[in-house]
């Protein structure tokens, strides 16, 4: 166990199923600590998609791209609007950042605190968007 509050090496890496889904496109999300205890929040990595995806799409398959760019966002949302249609009502966006590539989202993860292997897909949590 590393002594230090940075996370190690392998602590920065991802899970293969992860860092697959993120490459083909796919969104992840981790639950966090909320501002007040009647919110909840969520940070997500959404990739960023490109024309090629859309054709991909369009013909039926997912595209993977290892050069791609990512958004990440810090949400804090009123927890009893969370299962609704209103979950953006009373939503704060707390924090964003545009991602240029892989490197320097593990770079920002590590800014915030956060490990890739914390990440979850959005349907194994409450995350609203």
């Amino acid at each position: 166990m590393s002594t230090s509050s940075r996370p190690n090496s392998s602590e920065r890496s991802w899970p293969i199923d992860k860092l697959t889904a993120l490459r083909c496109g796919q969104r992840l999300v981790i639950e966090v600590s909320a501002t007040r205890p009647e919110r909840r929040a969520f940070i997500g990595i959404t990739p960023v998609l490109t024309p090629a995806d859309t054709q991909a799409r369009r013909e039926g398959w997912k595209r993977a791209d290892d050069a791609r760019a990512f958004h990440l966002q810090h949400w804090d949302y009123d927890a009893d609007r969370i299962s609704g249609f209103d979950h953006d009502i009373g939503a704060v966006l707390i924090r964003a950042a545009a991602i240029a590539n892989e490197q320097e989202l593990i770079t920002t993860l590590d800014a915030w605190h956060l490990r890739p292997d914390q990440f979850l897909y959005p349907w194994q949590t409450d995350d609203p968007t």
